[in-house]
């Protein structure tokens, strides 16, 4: 079990449900989660969690919440912070229709950059501000919530410009990362098309959160350094690029 764990998105969906359950351990783990939302009424956790509302695309944000820490070693981060990449008036116009809100004749520059910001920026500048937390643990790991969406090859129906360039952006990115800093594990992990708050509505073929973060859970629980860089589904099945 990690003693100290930093959760981003940790205020719904798949974050939340990570931080809950690691709330729940004993021995209790100490928690550090990260949202721009605060957490949901309601949600009563112990005195080992602490949370900071702070943005992943803001150094500032990162790195005041990494002096609170100074040289506590970080053990695990859970990156779940994203946003699905879609054109905010096509999401009301078309109401329902993922694939309409990100086609090729909608996509504009402010979704595709904001895409990028959150998905890709946000994921390394997590990583860079907390290095030296990971850096001064033994053997510690960050997974970071990718999509079967960012692998080229697997790419058969077009479409999702933003999430799926940002998230091959990020995965490149995470590339490096394993070659720049050996001594951490990185793992780039497909949760499923679930339930969570990505988008208004529930997609064809979700799951839900429950279901995507206890089988994520368990291929995490098994995660070995041979895994680091590389992107696998929910079972641990491996994506190509």
């Amino acid at each position: 079990m990690p003693q100290t764990i930093l959760i981003t998105g940790a205020s719904s969906g798949l974050g939340l449900a990570f931080l809950q359950h690691y709330a729940s351990q004993i021995p209790h783990p100490t928690i550090v989660a990260l949202d721009t939302a605060p957490l949901p009424s309601g949600i009563h956790l112990s005195e080992h969690v602490t949370f900071y509302e702070a943005n992943v695309t803001s150094t500032s944000d990162l790195l005041s919440v990494q002096t609170s820490l100074s040289k506590t070693p970080v053990d695990l981060i859970i990156h779940c912070a994203g946003i699905r990449g879609l054109v905010p008036r096509l999401v009301h116009e078309k109401y329902g229709d993922v694939a309409a809100a990100e086609t090729l004749d909608v996509m504009d520059h402010s979704t595709f950059t904001k895409t990028f910001e959150v998905n890709t920026w946000g994921t390394l500048n997590t990583i860079t501000s907390f290095l030296s937390n990971l850096r001064a643990a033994e053997d510690a790991c960050v997974v970071i919530l990718s999509s079967r969406m960012g692998s080229v090859g697997a790419n058969k129906a077009g479409g999702g410009y933003a999430y799926r360039a940002s998230k091959a952006a990020l995965n490149a990115v995470v590339k490096s990362l394993v070659i720049d800093v050996p001594e951490v594990t990185f793992l780039l992990l497909h949760p499923g098309r679930v339930e969570t708050g990505l988008v208004d509505w529930k997609e064809e073929g979700a799951i839900s959160v429950q279901e995507s973060s206890s089988d994520c859970l368990d291929f995490m629980s098994k995660i070995t350094k041979e895994d680091s860089g590389k992107l696998v589904d929910r079972f641990g099945e491996v994506i190509p690029w």
